[in-house]
């Protein structure tokens, strides 16, 4: 098989002829060898370039230089597309340079190259796809920009009928910053919806007013306790249920629990005992999820009912109850009673949380009416994700990388018909 027929199997262009190939067997890239295989291309005969503002036809007016383009490398050699563009005498814009099939504009890698890169760049920092393939970041940064934008013109949102927001700390120097973020929720189509830096009210209205006529077809929201989304979902999205599931009721009654446990440790351990010490995670885990030795610790401090903690720890497990309830009106008549003895129990961190609970109760309870479908659980799953490649990205210092880093590892966003998949 020969190389031409290679390359017009993998990559064949309309109007244009892989003309000849020379190997580069001395080539090096600094003191680092690298073989370079550069591929000379031809315009077919009797064709006509494309312009490249209005994309018509028309006839060759002169000749530039040589210019060469960086593609998919073979076997760990560098391939080059070289060809010489030619001026075209367009009726509408005068004498232009052509449009290329292979690469847009001055962008020096073609787009096979570009969408390759991208998606090394979903398995791998950006920096190390940089340095495997021997380009810069800002290539790499820009391949992935190409993939981000192309999928985000094409992506679907009419699909979406259930979302959840939350805010998640992007930056912690000097001044702590966040981002709000939108996913969809959908089963089998959960992925990053929108992102802003920011938490304010303002912020989730700007998702709004993106998302425009879609939010008509929205049938649930789901989101913490933070009050400024639930105004915005009250003011802009009324027909959706507004859910605030068991992740983010049971967070916050683990908050208080450690809270009361951190305050009696620290009296007793004043006292000279230390029944507390090392006991933190006995308290917050699940019991199924506890190792046999932690069994039998727990039991053991369980005993020692006169402690606080162990108060705060039964009234945490006895709301788990709470989502095992079929119907909606028993889930409220057991909520009621758990924040009436949550707060007679004169701990003030437990009494805290369920006047908390208390207020936001209507919310709480249609996770009943969704059948139990929806769940903030999976944002936060989301929001772990998130800081994994905001944590991987050394150097995104700007907004703009950090959303388009997010988009393309979450966005679940489209890529247009290749030949390969390059993974």
């Amino acid at each position: 098989m020969q190389l031409k027929t290679l390359f017009n199997f993998a990559e064949k262009y309309k109007g244009y002829v892989y003309d000849r190939f020379e190997l580069d067997r001395d080539a090096c890239d600094g003191d680092v060898p690298r073989p370079t295989l550069r591929v000379h291309i031809r315009p077919a005969k009797r064709s006509k370039g494309l312009c490249s503002r209005c994309g018509e036809p028309g006839p060759t007016y002169d000749n530039l230089p040589v210019r060469s383009w960086e593609t998919v490398p073979l076997w760990g050699i560098v391939v080059l597309f070289l060809y010489a563009m030619r001026r075209i005498q367009c009726a509408r814009c005068g004498i232009i340079v052509e449009k290329v099939p292979w690469a847009p504009g001055k962008r020096r890698i073609t787009d096979s190259f570009a969408w390759f890169l991208a998606a090394w760049a979903k398995r791998m920092s950006w920096m190390e796809v940089a340095r495997a393939f021997h380009v810069s970041w800002d290539c790499v940064y820009n391949a992935v920009r190409m993939a981000v934008d192309y999928g985000l013109e094409h992506r679907r949102l009419d699909d979406v009928e259930t979302i959840g927001v939350d805010e998640v700390m992007w930056k912690r120097k000097k001044k702590r910053s966040f981002l709000t973020v939108v996913y969809a929720l959908d089963e089998g189509r959960r992925r990053l919806l929108w992102c802003s830096p920011g938490r304010k009210q303002e912020t989730f209205e700007a998702f709004f007013d993106w998302f425009g006529e879609h939010t008509a077809q929205l049938k649930a929201v789901a989101s913490d306790m933070w009050q400024a989304y639930l105004n915005v979902i009250r003011e802009r999205a009324p027909d959706a249920l507004n859910v605030l599931d068991r992740f983010h009721v049971v967070k916050n009654v683990q908050k208080a629990v450690d809270e009361v446990r951190a305050g009696e440790a620290r009296t007793l351990e004043a006292a000279g005992k230390k029944l507390l010490k090392n006991k933190r995670w006995l308290l917050l885990k699940r019991p199924e999820k506890l190792s046999e030795k932690q069994k039998l610790a727990l039991d053991e401090l369980l005993l020692k009912i006169n402690l606080n903690t162990v108060r705060a720890y039964l009234l945490k497990e006895e709301l788990q109850q709470l989502w095992t309830h079929v119907s909606a009106v028993r889930a409220c008549l057991f909520l009621v009673d758990w924040c009436n003895r949550a707060k007679a129990s004169k701990l003030k961190p437990m009494a805290r949380v369920a006047h908390t609970i208390d207020k936001h109760s209507s919310l709480i309870l249609n996770w009943f009416f969704t059948g139990g479908a929806i769940s903030s659980g999976a944002v936060e799953g989301f929001n772990n994700k998130l800081k994994v490649i905001t944590r991987r990205a050394y150097g995104f210092r700007t907004y703009d990388v950090t959303s388009t880093a997010l988009y393309h590892s979450m966005g679940d966003l489209p890529t247009p018909p290749l030949r390969h998949s390059y993974l």
